[in-house]
């Protein structure tokens, strides 16, 4: 599987944490927790590359984001 980065923050506004993934454009996921918000984008992740490999869009190469 690609391992796209995943940034993760807290949302005052939305009181939740936030997860995206910035090389997958509008993949994004919220959970109570980083640990759920993970789990959540991971799926997210997985879903969008499915539908985009369904509807013939272009998947890009996973970048590489300094840590």
């Amino acid at each position: 599987m690609h391992r796209y980065p995943i940034i993760i923050f807290f949302s005052e506004e939305d009181n939740c944490y936030v997860a995206e993934a910035p090389d997958l454009k509008g993949c994004s996921a919220v959970g109570e927790t980083p640990e759920e918000a993970l789990r959540e984008i991971q799926v997210a992740i997985k879903n969008w590359l499915e539908i985009a490999k369904e509807k013939g869009i272009s998947i890009p190469q996973p970048s590489r984001r300094a840590a």
